[in-house]
């Protein structure tokens, strides 16, 4: 017993005794930085939006009639012209032969009552037929005239119906939606099909309270498809909303003032507008630049700009130091300082999470 602890008392010297090994250096962390130089006046905001139609025409029949089928498609290029939709004509032919029947008969009778009027004319100066008798065949000859007229209007309509038993496109556009099936018995102005022009297209969002009052009718936009990034088109505000549809969310419309083939209703795009900074001008960084210490992206008040953490480099000391800067905007994949950096300074733009407030690191080449 006496034996162990003499032993374990020497190794407790012996462990005090010892110095650290100087050839052991110390760690430094490698340094990626952005330096401060880029002057930006403008940030640019981007909203999730959807491509819509800027018309929507529905088409309709004019008459009553039982369906053709019915060989549209939602998405169908349609020209102007093509036939869309027919009605079965054999009852509107069938009207059409009926008026013709009715026209004849009233021809017919109008013509015997001009001859049965100039037959009681002669009699009347002959002295053969009184005045009263000669006044009844005018009289009579006015009605058939009038019917006449009015048979010959009846075949005009009968005619022209038969006309509308087909619906033509009004304009080159695209089948939006289809609202009947093949065979259907439909009334007057029963919505048969909807189509929109293939070059007018525009895009509808919404945006804060703050947003709206810095945007007028006109201004100047770009709108980019999801699917298709490299694809961009320029665009303008066209409505501005006046009422919130939600809370402080207030309806936009811009509409594209350029078109392409690969344009459909419905497709997913991203709007962005820019909007000038609330001070002259500021410094664009990258957004790997903000130290994610929950200490970030404070409002200075409302309305305002946020007021966010970076690292900046001391080159006298081999330092980082935590330092608050002040956020107006965000262009493209860049942050816009608009205080608390200066032109020629350098901020940690990479591994960021890692450094600690006055940590040593050692600044890296741009190959390294």
């Amino acid at each position: 017993m006496m034996r162990n602890l003499i032993f374990i008392g020497l190794v407790l010297i012996l462990s005090g005794c010892e110095e650290e090994d100087p050839s052991v250096e110390k760690m430094i962390r490698g340094l990626k930085t952005h330096e401060v130089s880029e002057v930006e006046r403008f940030s640019l905001r981007k909203f999730p939006a959807v491509l819509e139609p800027s018309e929507i025409t529905t088409l309709s029949f004019e008459v009553n009639g039982k369906l053709q089928e019915i060989l549209l498609n939602v998405g169908q290029q349609v020209s102007k012209g093509d036939i869309l939709a027919r009605l079965d004509p054999a009852s509107l032919q069938l009207q059409v032969e009926v008026a013709e029947t009715s026209v004849v008969e009233a021809n017919a009778s109008a013509q015997n009552a001009v001859k049965n009027l100039k037959r009681q004319q002669e009699l009347f100066e002959r002295g053969a037929t009184t005045r009263v008798v000669v006044d009844d065949a005018r009289t009579q000859s006015e009605i058939s005239d009038a019917g006449l007229d009015q048979a010959q209007k009846s075949l005009e309509t009968a005619i022209n119906n038969l006309d509308k038993a087909q619906i033509k496109a009004p304009f080159d556009g695209i089948v939006n939606s289809v609202e009947v099936e093949s065979f259907a018995t439909v009334g007057v102005a029963t919505p048969i099909t909807q189509i929109y022009p293939s070059d007018g297209f525009e895009v509808a969002f919404s945006v804060n309270f703050d947003t709206v009052n810095r945007l007028v009718v006109g201004k100047s936009a770009t709108v980019r498809l999801a699917d298709r990034p490299d694809i961009t088109l320029n665009a303008v505000v066209s409505e501005i909303g006046s009422r919130a549809d939600a809370v402080s969310s207030f309806p936009i419309v811009l509409e594209l003032k350029e078109t392409n083939p690969l344009l459909k209703a419905g497709m997913a795009v991203e709007a962005a507008i820019e909007f000038k900074l609330a001070v002259a001008e500021g410094y664009t960084v990258p957004l790997t630049v903000v130290i994610n210490d929950g200490k970030s992206g404070q409002p200075s008040g409302p309305g305002q700009p946020s007021i966010m953490g970076v690292y900046v480099f001391d080159p006298d000391t081999s330092t980082v130091k935590r330092r608050e800067v002040t956020v107006g905007g965000i262009s493209g994949n860049s942050l816009i300082i608009i205080d608390g950096l200066q032109v020629g300074e350098q901020i940690a733009s990479a591994g960021v999470s890692f450094l600690q407030d006055g940590q040593e690191v050692k600044l890296l080449g741009d190959g390294e």
